[in-house]
């Protein structure tokens, strides 16, 4: 028996009759705050380069993915075979310069084949509504105004006067990755220190920024 194998069986026992009363309590929804903790701790192991404890905190990630679909087998909705087969499909789907014919040079090419695929794909799937994409409602703050402008960008959608480009350009010709930590961190002290949220109020501007844009850019909807 592999060592996957053998994890989904030490699952099914916790989960179980004759198992652990706090793995047979968790749902989907109480695993969540867990599923953060664990992916929060994997990336502490990869910014500091600790590789022993990475791998510890691996399977910890592990363990929820099997956690998550040993409940939904549970309930008949599918199970961690459905889950990484179809994963490898997307991945053998999405690399047709590897699997099928063609070839690719760079990863600048590799990613616009990418995006061309992933954008047939979701005409394919559920209908969005909107000028910006979909993106997960618990993205940390930092990532949320970072994938909004990338699409600013990525769609060319108007941002003067929302974002003041002139400054930005500026910063970026100057910026690297000690002086971005140095400052986003002491901005963070400097909002601690006037009693201010940093997280919620990059969120709110970002929802802020989003409106704006899709305001301009279809001004019915405003």
């Amino acid at each position: 028996m592999s060592a996957i194998e053998e994890l989904k069986v030490t699952m099914a026992r916790l989960r179980g009759a004759g198992g652990c009363p706090w793995d047979q309590e968790q749902t989907h929804a109480t695993l969540v705050r867990c599923l953060i903790d664990e992916v929060s701790e994997l990336i502490d192991t990869i910014d500091r380069g600790d590789y022993p404890h990475m791998r510890e905190e691996l399977g910890d990630v592990l363990i929820q993915i099997v956690f998550h679909a040993c409940i939904a087998e549970e309930r008949g909705e599918f199970n961690f075979e459905d889950v990484a087969r179809e994963i490898n499909d997307k991945l053998v789907r999405r690399h047709p310069h590897v699997f099928g014919t063609g070839k690719l040079d760079t990863s600048d090419q590799v990613i616009a084949q990418w995006e061309v695929i992933k954008s047939t794909e979701k005409k394919n799937g559920p209908a969005q509504s909107g000028l910006f994409k979909a993106m997960p409602p618990r993205l940390p703050a930092l990532m949320w105004a970072e994938a909004v402008w990338k699409q600013i960008e990525k769609k060319q959608l108007p941002a003067d006067g929302i974002v003041d480009a002139a400054q930005v350009q500026a910063l970026g010709r100057q910026l690297d990755e000690a002086m971005l930590g140095r400052m986003l961190f002491e901005l963070t002290a400097a909002a601690r220190m006037k009693g201010l949220d940093p997280e919620g109020a990059l969120r709110r501007h970002t929802a802020s920024v989003m409106h704006d844009v899709e305001r301009r850019t279809h001004p019915a909807n405003g």
